[in-house]
């Protein structure tokens, strides 16, 4: 396996997702610094938080460069989380905020629907519709766990790996060529969220 670089902007809890790498038998380094990421042979960037200070702490670190830069490159990359809604092009949560704009698509939150609680948080179920490889044996409608109000929609539908339903279907799940990223947590949703972890490291 080579080398995995968990990007540290200040916003995630990193050692969690560094733990989850450890118990597939994978080598993921912390960092913070724009060249171990440019360096790097493999990228995760998490997330939790707020859209607007996310972007805002990756351009201040000068490490929004470098991830647009690995992914052209053609690099295995692994948003999570916060780390998904960042690779798109507009959020509109608490204002209006321009994203990386790797994908073209909008960060939108989920309607007021009387019963409906927001954040949706805890295990839903995943409708896989892609064949990615993180994906490959993943159980039909098995459950992964989610935290946040906010979901994307892309403009460009092929790029829909997997979709959740909250009550409407959202795309919880992308993935293009060497792109892969998910609205939930896999190093928080057990056996099935390692085992995409380890498909992603083994890549």
């Amino acid at each position: 396996m080579n080398s995995v670089v968990i990007v540290d902007y200040g916003m995630a809890n990193l050692r969690s997702v560094q733990k989850a790498f450890e118990k597939v038998g994978a080598q993921a380094t912390i960092s913070g610094d724009p060249r171990h990421v440019a360096e790097a042979d493999k990228v995760v960037l998490p997330g939790v938080g707020a859209f607007r200070d996310a972007i805002a702490r990756l351009r201040e670190t000068r490490l929004d460069e470098p991830i647009r830069q690995h992914i052209e490159r053609g690099k295995p990359f692994f948003g999570i989380c916060l780390g998904l809604q960042l690779l798109f092009t507009t959020s509109y949560e608490e204002g209006e905020y321009q994203g990386l704009d790797v994908f073209p698509g909008d960060v939108v939150r989920f309607d007021s629907i009387p019963g409906l609680k927001v954040p949706h948080m805890g295990w839903n179920q995943l409708r896989v519709k892609s064949r990615a490889p993180h994906l490959a044996d993943f159980p039909e409608n098995g459950s992964v766990y989610f935290v946040h109000s906010y979901y994307v929609r892309p403009r460009d539908a092929s790029i829909v790996a997997a979709e959740t339903d909250y009550p409407a279907p959202f795309t919880s799940a992308i993935w293009r060529d060497n792109v892969f990223a998910t609205q939930f947590h896999p190093e928080k949703s057990q056996a099935v969220g390692l085992g995409m972890l380890r498909r992603f490291a083994e890549m």
